[in-house]
Formats: C-alpha cells, structure tokens, sequence
C-alpha cells in the first residue's frame, strides 16, 4: 500500500507539477502548469481526488467500492479514491498518471512543449509518459536508454 509521501513524491516527480495549499491548511493540492489534477487531505481518512474521463470514472466506481464520486467536485470529471488498503497500487499510480494526461493534454500547445524535457547531450528525446529505461516508446519509436 502507498502512503501520502509516497504519493506526493510520485505527483512532484512529474514535469511542471507543482503543491499547494489554495482552499485550507489541509487539503494539498498538486497541478500542472496551474491546473488542478490531484488533490489529498492531511486529516482524518487518507482520500485522493483524481480527475478521470468521465466514462471511466463509472466503470471504476462499479468495480471498485473505493472509487468515488468525488466530494466538492464535478462529479462526472472526477473521482475520490479512498486509500483503505483495497486498491491495488499500480491501479493508484495509474490513475494518477491518467488525471495528469487529462489535463496536459487540454494545456495550450504551447505549455505542452515546455514540458518536454531538453535531451541531455547524445540522448534522443522522448515522448509523455514516465517509461522504463530500455523500452521503445510506443508513440515515436524512439528508445530511452
């Protein structure tokens, strides 16, 4: 299972992603170059709220009890995953990584581009997502060593 540390590290690692705390002192949230696209609680039980496309985010609801309507939010755009130990925490990773593409995907094209990374000296780009080294990148065909 996950703790909240661990969640917050995997959120900050992500490019653009920055934390605050812009509705109270126990609500953090995390965004990607100024929108919204994960928020958890400091007190009392440990939730995630995570955007989710919206037919998606039935399918989970149906599937796993955890999984949520998300409180304080649009319902239909988002979800409140409830850390009680049920999700497995690959389900929670991605999920994650699916709120974050949701809303990178909606940014202007221009701040899209400041989020790729520059190549290090002789190393080819690559494309969204966090991949594992030695895996060809389905998009680009491009290898990330």
């Amino acid at each position: 299972m996950m703790n909240i540390e661990e969640f917050r590290e995997y959120c900050m690692s992500k490019p653009g992603v920055t934390e605050e705390f812009p509705f109270d002192e126990t609500t953090l949230v995390f965004k990607v170059m100024g929108k919204m696209f994960a928020l958890t609680n400091l007190e009392g039980d440990w939730s995630l709220s995570l955007k989710c496309d919206p037919e998606r985010a039935i399918e989970l609801r149906e599937q796993f009890p955890a999984i949520q309507p998300a409180y304080h939010m649009n319902k239909m755009h988002w979800n409140s995953v409830y850390m009680d130990g049920s999700l497995n925490r690959n389900l929670v990773l991605e999920l994650v990584d699916h709120s974050y593409q949701l809303v990178v995907d909606k940014l202007p094209l221009k701040l899209k581009q400041s989020l790729i990374p520059l190549p290090a000296a002789g190393r080819q780009p690559f494309s969204k997502g966090r991949r594992e080294l030695g895996t060809e990148c389905s998009e680009c065909s491009i290898r990330k060593e």
